[in-house]
């Protein structure tokens, strides 16, 4: 679908992003970096600043302080031509709900101009709403409405596509439908950026991530990286666990260890591990399992963010939701 002039600029820099209202920080010195071909998780609580955030990348508001790119471009600075190639959503997007789905779009397309009414047709049949098209928005759920949302920010034939929590309020269905859209829309090149605070959801769609906490990046990087950031653990049988335990407390690098349900359990890097084996071995107890158990992003998450008070944030700024399509 893209097909934009291309850049050797990567879709998104933010360097040292502030935002403030009054005397609560919103965002606080955010670093972000999205890559061309990505789909990047923008994952916190809420009240972490997600939604404040892709307002400033987005130009709808001013940050207090530092800056943004946009393939090269400052939306403070280049205005609507730093808008060239993206699209996307902030909050729920809004539609005149006494028109249908197609006429929303013909004249969100009038409006875009660059031949975006001769893709209507596309974007409706890949958003499936082509069976709709014709009801009036008033009358769609809202799952339909945020397909529209995307159907309209694909008018513009973006490489950057920004979402803001596009499967909130969704049910179960809604929700499946939805990563699957975004599962295509990434196989077709263009680059997502998905604000989130559903870790099952960025673990399922995301390669990279950035993890907000109090307005504060803790972690931008790989998935993977992040999980080879946290001290692996594991789970050891034996033939005697209470004096596996024991060795365990004596071995150096052994950490969280606990005894439960029949198995003994452990933090360690594999140094460590090594170590441990030799030592039980020495001490006459078998080992009849050691299983590495890799921690999930609910668990890094929470490690990252536990100490978040979202009382004394402001996640989204007091204005009301915007659409860049």
């Amino acid at each position: 679908m893209p097909d934009a002039p291309a850049t050797s600029e990567p879709p998104v820099q933010a360097r040292g992003l502030v935002k403030l209202y009054g005397h609560t920080v919103a965002v606080d010195h955010v670093d972000l970096n999205v890559s061309a071909g990505q789909v990047y998780g923008y994952l916190g609580p809420n009240g972490a600043g997600k939604t404040t955030s892709l307002r400033m990348l987005l130009g709808l508001i001013r940050p207090t302080a530092g800056s943004v790119r946009l393939f090269g471009r400052d939306p403070m600075i280049d205005g609507a031509r730093a808008l060239d190639g993206v699209a996307g959503f902030v909050e729920e997007p809004r539609f005149y709900p006494y028109l249908t789905g197609r006429k929303n779009l013909e004249l969100l397309a009038a409006f875009d101009g660059d031949g975006a009414s001769g893709r209507i047709d596309e974007v409706l049949e890949l958003v499936e709403l082509s069976d709709r098209d014709r009801d009036r928005v008033g009358g769609y759920s809202h799952g339909m409405r945020q397909r529209l949302g995307i159907a309209a920010a694909l008018l513009r034939a973006p490489r950057l596509l920004l979402l803001d929590e596009p499967t909130t309020g969704l049910d179960p269905a809604g929700m499946r439908d939805m990563r699957a859209l975004v599962r295509r829309l990434a196989s077709q090149g263009i680059t997502i950026m998905l604000s989130s605070h559903l870790l099952a959801e960025v673990e399922d769609l995301c390669d990279h991530v950035a993890i907000l906490r109090a307005g504060k990046v803790v972690f931008e990087g790989a998935l993977e990286e992040l999980r080879r950031s946290a001290a692996s653990s594991y789970t050891l049988r034996t033939t005697d666990n209470d004096a596996a335990a024991a060795v365990c407390r004596a071995e150096p690098g052994i950490a969280d260890m606990h005894v439960d349900d029949g198995q003994v359990r452990f933090a360690a890097d594999s140094d460590a591990v090594a170590a441990l084996s030799i030592a039980l071995g020495q001490s006459g107890i078998g080992i009849t399992a050691l299983v590495p158990l890799h921690a999930s992003l609910e668990e890094l998450f929470f490690r990252l963010t536990e100490d978040e008070t979202p009382d004394s944030r402001a996640d989204v700024a007091p204005a009301p939701a915007e659409q860049v399509a």
